[in-house]
Formats: C-alpha cells, structure tokens, sequence
C-alpha cells in the first residue's frame, strides 16, 4: 500500500443493516489534492465544503458516511459537514480546513450528527496502515462488494503506488466523477499538476460508465498526494508516467463499479468506431450504453440489434444507417444496416451469455472512436430501489 497512508472504517450506527458507515482517510503529512465534483445543480453540504476546501491545494484527512447523503438539508447539512470535519480534526490533531468530506445515502434527511460524534473515538482508533478494506466497506450503500485497486509505477527509478478506493452500484452516470472515489499517492506532486491529470483520467473512465442513466448529487473523486516515497513529478515525462497509472487504477475501478450495478449480471463495452470524430462516437455510445430497451434485452439475453440501432440513430450525430456494421465480440450480427440471419443470432446469443463481452457498432464514415461501459437492467434491480430508503 501507499507509504504514510492509514484508513479506518466502523459501523456509527447510521445504517439500518448495523454496518460499517462511518470511514476515514489519514496521511502522515500533508498531502496535495485534487479533485472533482458532480455538475449536478443540486450538489450535497459536503460537495460544496469540498469544492471551498481544495483550493489550499493541501489536506492531510478524508473523513465519510455512508446511509445519508447530507444533501437537500439546508443550512443545518452545511453545518453537520463542517462539524464532522472539525470532530475527525481534533480526534487526529491537524487544523480542521485539512479534512475534507464526503457522504452517500438517502437525500433529504437530517444527517445524525449525534451519532458520528459518538463513533469518532473508535473511528481514530480503527486507523491501520492495512486498512482500506475496512475503509471501502464503511463507504459501501448497495454495493456488494469492496472496490480497491493498487499499482506501481517508477519516476527516475524510485518507486511509487497509487491506491484507489471507490463505491457505486446506482445512481451512476458520472458527470465528472463517480458516486464516491478517493485515490491516494505517495508520489510528490502540486495540486497545480494534480488537477489536470485527475480530470483527465476521470474523463477516460468514471465519465464512460453507466448504471441508470442518473447523475448523483454527492460525486466526489479526491486524488491524494504526500511525497513520502520520494519519487516527485517535475517534467512532463513524470507527469506521463503518472499519469499512465492513475488511468489503470480509475478505469479498473470504473469497471468494477459497472460490473457491481444494482442488479446487474454483465458488464458490457458499447465501442463505437468509425464516426466522423471521437465526440460523435461518444455520443452514440453514450446514448447506446444508456438505453433501457437494450439494457433489458442484454439481461434478457436477446440479440435484439435492432435496439441498438435505433438508439444509435436518435444520438444526434451523423450517421448512415446503410453502412453500419454491428458487432457481438468478434460475430458480426448486422452488415450495411441488415441483419446477418440466424446463424448469426444464434452465436451472437451465446456470446450475451457470458458475463463481459463488447458490442462494437462501425459507422464506417470516419476515425473518431469511443467506448462506455454499462451493464444489464435485471429485475433485482427495480427490487432494489423500490425500497432503497423502508
């Protein structure tokens, strides 16, 4: 794991289930940040604290909840943010404005404040160096699985790790970021040089998911920097270089996300290719990836490539629906805008029966490519937030 870095994760009583909800993020030294943040017009108290908060440059503290997002709570949610980054202050004994915040959960209800100050002190003692395990768990709401990833990379010889910790299973249709995501380093690095590069690699992978086609009013990725390995970026080369792995560990984490939907049995690759330019592929994709029609057709496991097109046609880019081809991995289901029969049908079938597979769509009119990932709507998840807050 990252030098200097310890997390922490305990259950403070704010979800019904009795789990961890309550985690935190503590670096040895002060840390550069980064970060982005939901463009959802409605943005939660701790969203907003965050986006005051980064423009130090510097924090040595992430402290959050899970079971409520703190969000349309007026001024007593801005003061319940506050208040918890002061409490995680004290505990750690750092200056408040070094702690930052984030919460997820149910929107609109008052966050129990009372019981995070009453966890607090087991939440100080629950820190390891060996603790993201814990930490990811605490910030699960639908999740069913923990979503960590860690890598390496070097800069003039010395060796430097990049954790990832993120959560999301619904509500995911990042327009920046994801629900919640938090990358730390042990690299040294500006938050000047930080911020670029986090938006980048956010834009190549928390921007090219999908769940459900909703945008969060909580997303928050942090990107988290103390130089204790003593590998520093000062070119552009080193820039690359992080810049190569920070991608890796996003868009791995973006990818578990998709694959651990609400609900979802098959994480899938809408790659179009072909468009007269890069924006004009994303947009077919996007809009693809995002249809309900082939979302249930891919649960459902029923080659049903007339969705596909359709959806393509109604992105609002050029296209020419005598020249597209469309692909279930390698088995070419529809050529120049027809069908391929039902030899075709059948292995293209086989192929929606596994659990990752990729639909490539070939417009055929230029170089511009792109790809989202999305999954199945299944049942379960209908089941799911039909009752998200009873």
């Amino acid at each position: 794991m990252c030098q200097g870095y310890k997390f922490g994760g305990v259950a403070a009583g704010l979800k019904k289930n009795g789990q961890k909800d309550l985690a935190l993020i503590f670096s040895e030294v002060s840390a550069s940040v980064a970060g982005v943040f939901t463009r959802n017009r409605v943005q939660a108290a701790p969203v907003l604290l965050d986006r005051q908060r980064i423009k130090t440059g510097m924090v040595q503290a992430v402290i959050v909840n899970s079971g409520n997002a703190n969000c349309c709570t007026g001024v007593q949610g801005v003061q319940d943010a506050l208040y918890m980054a002061r409490m995680a202050a004290s505990g750690l004994g750092i200056a408040e404005e070094q702690v930052l915040v984030a919460s997820t959960g149910v929107i609109g209800e008052p966050l129990p404040i009372a019981k995070i100050e009453a966890a607090m002190p087991d939440l100080i003692r629950a820190l390891r160096t060996d603790g993201a395990t814990h930490f990811a768990r605490a910030i699960m709401t639908t999740d069913t699985v923990p979503k960590i990833v860690t890598r390496q990379g070097q800069v003039d010889g010395i060796p430097f790790m990049i954790t990832g910790i993120a959560k999301g299973a619904g509500m995911i249709r990042p327009d920046m970021a994801t629900m919640l995501s938090f990358a730390v380093s042990d690299i040294a690095a500006s938050s000047v040089a930080l911020q670029p590069m986090l938006k980048a690699a956010s834009d190549r992978s928390f921007n090219r998911i999908t769940i459900d086609g909703d945008t969060s009013t909580n997303d928050t990725a942090l990107l988290l920097a103390n130089g204790l390995s003593g590998a520093v970026i000062s070119s552009p080369a080193h820039c690359a270089i992080f810049q190569s792995v920070l991608d890796d560990v996003l868009m791995t984490l973006a990818k578990q996300l998709v694959k651990d939907g609400e609900g979802a049995t098959k994480l899938v690759e809408i790659a179009v290719k072909g468009a007269l330019t890069d924006k004009d592929a994303y947009q077919i994709a996007d809009t693809v990836a995002n249809s309900n029609l082939l979302k249930t057709a891919l649960f459902g496991e029923d080659a049903n490539w007339g969705r596909i097109l359709a959806a393509a046609g109604r992105a609002g880019v050029p296209l020419q629906p005598d020249k597209v081809d469309i692909c279930f991995d390698k088995v070419l289901m529809v050529k120049d805008g027809m069908g391929c029969g039902q030899a075709a049908e059948r292995e293209a079938t086989r192929v929606l029966k596994k659990p990752q597979f990729e639909i490539t769509i070939d417009l055929k009119l230029g170089a511009g490519a792109a790809s989202v990932f999305t999954c199945d709507f299944s049942i379960d998840y209908v089941k799911i937030n039909a009752d998200y807050r009873s």
